[in-house]
């Protein structure tokens, strides 16, 4: 299950960030892939590691 938390945990790092200080400048940076496709995808792909831990059973 910490392998799961890992992967929701560095997912949402990788989503924060890219805001502007000033209101009245565009950043470009809250559209880039890291942002996009792969923080979403850790973030699924730790709530499947997470889910798989939850149902398999611990005594085989």
């Amino acid at each position: 299950m910490l392998i799961g938390i890992v992967f929701i945990t560095l997912g949402f790092v990788f989503m924060s960030g890219g805001g502007s200080d000033n209101p009245e400048v565009f950043n470009k940076e809250i559209y880039n892939w890291q942002r996009i496709r792969l923080a979403p995808t850790l973030v699924i792909v730790g709530l499947a590691i997470e889910i798989y831990a939850i149902l398999t059973d611990p005594k085989k």
